[in-house]
């Protein structure tokens, strides 16, 4: 068992109990000796958790703490680092820029043995061989889908014809080469995949569009035979 595994059972142990529990019965538990439960009980108080107690009297842990941080096992550390890796490479700056102080708020509240693995983490984003290039900004269309509001937008498809389009936008799927809107059209009347770099201008309105966006990204999915919210490369079709 890691320590990190360890100190995670002890709060779980100690918040199962309403009473102070000594000591003993706590390594017990764990199997570990008396010393390594006092330093575990330290590493606990100084992360912020609120036992009450002494050494050969018992502890006790006060309602309402909660250690997210100590959720993480060592695999979930090295997909979040590679997550964040791949988002800084291949998204929007203010994107970027989000996955990283998502990233240290992460790393300065997990106990040092954790914080050493995301330090070290030993999977890393390569850079994109055809990054897509597009003078679009990437944060409006985010807020669009955010919070559910039509957007206008001058459109050209693989021919060359621009055409407006009112869309009702629910997904931006990032690739490798390419950035999709998967969205409503009104135009024509069903569901559409638009590239980013095709799109020349993009206006969101103030009028929110008559169905929620769990909704229209449930129907997508059925239709396309998506199962889970991770796109494909065969979903990058454009308009």
């Amino acid at each position: 068992m890691s320590r990190a595994q360890r100190l995670l059972d002890l709060i779980q142990i100690l918040r199962s109990h309403r009473f102070p529990v000594t000591g003993a019965h706590l390594a017990s538990q764990l199997d570990i000796s008396l010393r390594t439960l006092y330093r575990d009980i330290a590493t606990l108080q100084e992360q912020g958790a609120h036992i009450d107690g002494e050494p050969g009297i018992g502890y006790r842990l006060r309602p309402g703490f909660m250690l997210p941080p100590l959720m993480f096992s060592e695999d979930e550390i090295e997909a979040l680092v590679l997550g964040v890796s791949w988002v800084t490479k291949r998204s929007d700056e203010r994107l970027s820029a989000a996955a990283r102080t998502a990233l240290s708020k992460i790393s300065a509240v997990l106990p040092s043995d954790l914080r050493n693995t995301l330090d070290a983490a030993p999977l890393l984003a390569g850079p994109s061989q055809t990054p897509q290039t597009s003078s679009l900004e990437l944060y409006p269309v985010r807020q669009a889908i955010r919070f559910e509001c039509k957007v206008t937008m001058t459109y050209q498809d693989q021919h060359g014809k621009q055409s407006v389009r009112t869309v009702w936008p629910f997904v931006l799927g990032f690739f490798d080469h390419v950035h999709i809107l998967a969205a409503w059209c009104e135009l024509r009347e069903g569901f559409r995949h638009f590239r980013i770099d095709r799109i020349s201008s993009l206006e969101i309105t103030d009028q929110r569009y008559p169905r929620r966006r769990q909704a229209l990204l449930k129907e997508w999915r059925q239709i396309n035979g998506i199962a889970d919210s991770l796109l494909t490369e065969s979903d990058s079709r454009s308009a």
